[in-house]
């Protein structure tokens, strides 16, 4: 019988270690947003290493209501500078912001399913940009959140 109980208590312990990272519940943070009449709190889960900000939200089946990603870079990116939705599951709202915090283009994505990154559609963001927020479709259209907005960002980059 102890046979049996150390087999099972060893097959547990390996599928806990080797349980995908994905697995694990992402770490969320309160980001404001003000539209000069009311501020909205999202939160988010922050990609700031490159490989983070490739994966994205990848593979996931939904976002809570009031949830999102927040995508920072070290140096300001250019106008041209694209996402892309290759492997993405849930349409998204994406918002590009300037390193003030203020919001300088919007965009709305729809999910790729094709079987090559290059098949699906790429969403240049129009102006440049320090970090970018996405959420779910409609999120900024039903909140009032528009282009000159402000996304409070002090907590992630300093101020220009």
């Amino acid at each position: 019988m102890l046979s049996r109980a150390l087999i099972l208590a060893a097959w547990l312990a390996s599928m806990l270690l080797t349980m995908p990272a994905w697995a694990e519940a992402p770490t969320r943070h309160a980001l404001v947003l003000d539209n000069g009449e009311r501020t909205h709190t999202i939160q988010i889960e922050v990609a700031e290493t490159p490989q983070q900000r490739s994966r994205g939200l990848m593979e996931r089946d939904s976002l809570p209501v009031d949830a999102g990603m927040l995508f920072l870079y070290g140096t300001e990116q250019s106008a041209t500078s694209a996402y892309w939705m290759y492997r993405t599951r849930i349409p998204l709202d994406i918002a590009f912001i300037d390193e003030g915090g203020v919001i300088r283009s919007l965009r709305t994505m729809s999910p790729c399913r094709a079987e090559s990154s290059s098949r699906c559609p790429v969403y240049p963001a129009g102006a440049r940009f320090r970090a970018a927020l996405e959420a779910n479709a409609g999120y900024f259209a039903e909140r009032g959140i528009e282009v000159g907005d402000r996304v409070e960002l002090a907590p992630w980059i300093a101020a220009p």
